[in-house]
């Protein structure tokens, strides 16, 4: 069912979101400012009987109007320029990750061990404990408060690997190897799908990460093998 809290950002499960988020309120609040400001400006224009009619040059309001919105700029690319560089930071993952887009289905690789690797398909029934169309038979397990290195690619067309609570999109392009990093700050279940239109079941190839514990993971290894 529809509800206003899903007009908003999801609750963050990864330092990347929570700076996203960040960026996204700081441009949020130089918008409205900047919205309230040109709005109390128009209105006093069309209400002041006038009286600014003759006037035929102003150096001061010219030079207000100049320097204000190369400050604006300013104070958006700085934050927006941190950003850029720490979504294509990569700091010494202790895991790898690689995922596979296929039509349409993916398929992961714990790379770091050589034997574990599988598919993950979306579960098409619906009961009372999982989510109707977007859960998946395999989930991809991955520890929290652990760098993470996520591959991708792609074997016949593009897709894009989406996560939105974490702040991950990145398309999975063929012949082609595209690579993010990103932590994990929480336990949880954290659903995403393609976001790339991939052909006629787009929108039956959703992801399914399972965070856990650091020991936890080990024991998933183990067991997995």
């Amino acid at each position: 069912m529809a509800s206003w809290k899903m007009m908003f950002l999801q609750d963050s499960s990864s330092y990347l979101l929570e700076q996203l988020s960040f960026f996204h309120d700081h441009t949020l609040l130089i918008l409205t400012m900047i919205t309230c400001l040109v709005g109390y400006m128009m209105m006093s224009l069309m209400f002041n009987n006038f009286n600014y009619r003759f006037l035929l040059e102003g150096q001061t309001i010219e030079l207000i109007w100049t320097l204000m919105p190369a400050l604006t700029l300013i104070l958006i690319a700085l934050p927006s320029l941190k950003l850029i560089y720490i979504i294509d930071e990569i700091r010494n993952p202790m895991l790898t990750l690689k995922t596979l887009g296929h039509q349409w289905y993916w398929s992961y690789e714990y790379s770091d061990f050589n034997s574990i690797e599988f598919d993950s398909y979306m579960i098409p029934t619906n009961n009372n404990f999982n989510f109707r169309l977007i859960e998946t038979d395999n989930r991809t397990i991955l520890p929290f408060e652990t760098q993470i290195r996520l591959l991708v690619s792609s074997t016949d067309v593009i897709h894009s690997w989406t996560i939105p609570s974490t702040g991950i999109k990145i398309d999975a392009s063929p012949g082609r190897l595209n690579q993010m990093s990103f932590t994990l700050n929480r336990t949880g279940l954290f659903y995403g799908q393609c976001s790339e239109i991939c052909g006629m079941n787009h929108s039956f190839m959703p992801i399914s990460i399972e965070s856990i514990s650091p020991n936890m993971f080990i024991k998933w290894l183990k067991n997995f093998k």
